[in-house]
């Protein structure tokens, strides 16, 4: 976020981010081409309602949004306070992802960074080296890292491949530079020394399950996304619920199973 530039620059740049013409930015927020033009060129200022209307055209994040009230002499509208901080939609996180047992789900900030774990997804976290977790587990490092999760995945080029796309697309929504340092971090991973198969058909990640080799056999995990609608607070907008459900009968029954064993030990902890 920068406070630095004017809010016409700031403007101008995600105008041309999203790829739109001053016109076609004028009739999608119902602003008039010259009144636009003057915003740009600092010969008029934004009021609040302005840049509400036209960082919903743009879709600019929270945080980007508060640069803009900054820029244009306002103060920033958005607060941001830790997942621990946001009371019923803290407890909205902790139940989607219970909610999804014995699926693993788990919830990431902007940058993949783990901010709460179910329990299923918490035992495929802890194979993950203790460097890897520290100051906290990112998700897309455990996962294609050559010391992390990556040696079991099966299908490892197809996975780092759609995972490569989803962080493209997330960099360019956001802009974040963050985002294209860990890029490049993820770009730069060696493979694994086994051979990467594919899951037959096209590749998507809709549709592309992640082949991950377990102690209790392969399983065939779909990726889904849940985010927020309509947030009002920085760290909301920047959550997402990562949930990877079977694919097919055999992983349903090993999750189950999973599951299963963890509550019998976590029982017997309690009888000894």
């Amino acid at each position: 976020m920068s406070t630095h530039e004017p809010v016409g620059t700031l403007l101008r740049r995600w105008r041309e981010r999203r790829r739109l013409s001053q016109l076609d930015l004028s009739i999608a927020s119902e602003v008039s081409a010259r009144h636009l033009s003057f915003l740009e060129t600092g010969r008029s200022r934004p009021s609040r309602s302005m840049i509400d209307r036209l960082c919903d055209e743009l879709d600019v994040p929270l945080r980007e949004r508060n640069g803009f009230y900054l820029a244009a002499g306002f103060a920033p509208v958005h607060p941001e306070r830790p997942l621990e901080d946001l009371g019923a939609a803290r407890s909205a996180v902790r139940a989607v992802l219970s909610g999804h047992e014995p699926n693993p789900a788990v919830a990431v900030d902007v940058h993949w960074n783990v901010l709460a774990a179910n329990d299923a997804m918490s035992r495929f976290l802890t194979g993950v080296p203790r460097e890897l977790r520290e100051p906290r587990t990112n998700m897309l490092r455990a996962t294609l890292h050559p010391d992390g999760l990556s040696h079991g995945l099966a299908n490892h080029a197809q996975w780092r491949t759609l995972t490569l796309r989803r962080v493209r697309r997330q960099y360019e929504r956001t802009a974040d530079p963050a985002l294209s340092e860990l890029l490049r971090e993820l770009e730069g991973y060696p493979p694994p020394p086994r051979p990467s198969e594919d899951v037959p058909g096209p590749q998507s990640d809709l549709v592309t399950p992640m082949l991950f080799d377990s102690d209790l056999g392969r399983l065939s995990l779909l990726y889904a996304v849940t985010v927020f609608g309509s947030p009002r607070d920085v760290t909301l907008d920047e959550i997402a619920v990562e949930t990877f459900f079977p694919a097919d009968d055999r992983t349903r029954e090993v999750l189950a199973q999973l599951a299963e064993q963890a509550e019998s030990a976590a029982a017997g902890d309690q009888q000894s």
